[in-house]
């Protein structure tokens, strides 16, 4: 998995705009969708989830892991053997990581496209995010959002099943029209999940770029 790939899972939004979100969304956005609210809600009513992870990027390459979440402004992606990626939101930055490959970033976590999943409260009608499309698709509900601001910057595609509504992943399509699917399975919410799942756990960010051990 390149490192293009590996960041798009959160940094999606292309250029990681450096003015951060925007304050107001377009008027599509303001308008009230009773759809929109409702996803809203399933969003602002979990305050913890965990789920396996299905990861498709560019080229074809798929892999997997975990996904934990507690909001607001933690998660948590833990790819599974023999990778040794790691992506931490502690709740104001989040940190990549991943030390064979001696790549170490850090980043304001407004700047991520997966920042949906952490948002308190998670505004979709006249908030800084702006929902473009609401339709359904093999049987799932899916909201096409961008920046309300900078929409150019990418999207991010949120499928949700119905009846009960129940996240089952995205896709982050970036400026450069990269897509990278994820599917989630097994989620489960209302868990107590340690603080520790949501601290760098890493070495220094010196010896992962020197490829020191």
């Amino acid at each position: 998995m390149s490192i293009p790939s590996r960041r798009s899972v959160v940094f999606g939004f292309g250029a990681l705009a450096t003015a951060g979100f925007a304050a107001t969304a377009p008027a599509f956005a303001q308008q009230t969708n009773p759809q929109v609210a409702e996803v809203e809600r399933y969003f602002n009513g979990i305050r913890t989830l965990q789920a396996r992870f299905v990861q498709s990027n560019p080229g074809g390459t798929v892999v997997q892991g975990t996904l934990s979440v507690r909001r607001p402004g933690r998660m948590r992606f833990e790819y599974d053997p023999p990778s040794q990626l790691k992506i931490v939101a502690d709740g104001s930055q989040v940190t990549m990581w991943d030390i064979p490959n001696r790549d170490f970033g850090q980043w304001p976590i407004g700047w991520t496209a997966a920042s949906f999943l952490v948002r308190e409260p998670l505004v979709l009608q006249g908030g800084d995010l702006a929902v473009e499309k609401v339709e359904r698709t093999d049987g799932m509900l899916q909201l096409t959002m961008s920046q309300a601001k900078k929409p150019q910057e990418g999207k991010v595609i949120v499928r949700l099943s119905e009846n009960p509504m129940v996240l089952r992943g995205w896709t982050i399509i970036d400026n450069r029209n990269q897509r990278v699917d994820v599917s989630l399975n097994g989620l489960q919410t209302g868990l107590q999940l340690a603080d520790s799942l949501f601290k760098y756990d890493g070495p220094d960010a010196g010896q992962i770029r020197r490829g020191a051990n």
